[in-house]
C-alpha cells in the first residue's frame, strides 16, 4: 500500500538529509513493513520524499500510534 502523508518542514529537511530515519505516526491506515510512503509539506514547493516502510511497531507508544522505520528514502526532485 502507498501512503501520502503530510509532514512539517523542519521534520521534511531532517528526513531528507537523513537525520531521521523513523516517523512516529496515528496508526489510522494500518501501516505495514514493506508499505510506501510519500512526505510532502503543504503549500511549498519542497520536493517529495518517497521512502519504502521497514520495521514498525507500536512498543512504547500512545495508544493508537506507531514508529516506523523509513528505507531507501529518495528525495523526488520536481
Amino acid at each position: 500500500m502507498h501512503h501520502v502523508l503530510k509532514i512539517d518542514e523542519p521534520f521534511y529537511h531532517a528526513v531528507a538529509e537523513g537525520r531521521k530515519t523513523f516517523e512516529i505516526r496515528y496508526d489510522d491506515r494500518g501501516y505495514n513493513a514493506g508499505d510506501t510512503v510519500e512526505l510532502y509539506v503543504p503549500y511549498t514547493a519542497f520536493s517529495h520524499i518517497r521512502a519504502k516502510i521497514g520495521y514498525v511497531t507500536s512498543f512504547k507508544q500512545q495508544e493508537n500510534y506507531v514508529v516506523f522505520s523509513l528505507l531507501d528514502v529518495k528525495v523526488n526532485k520536481s
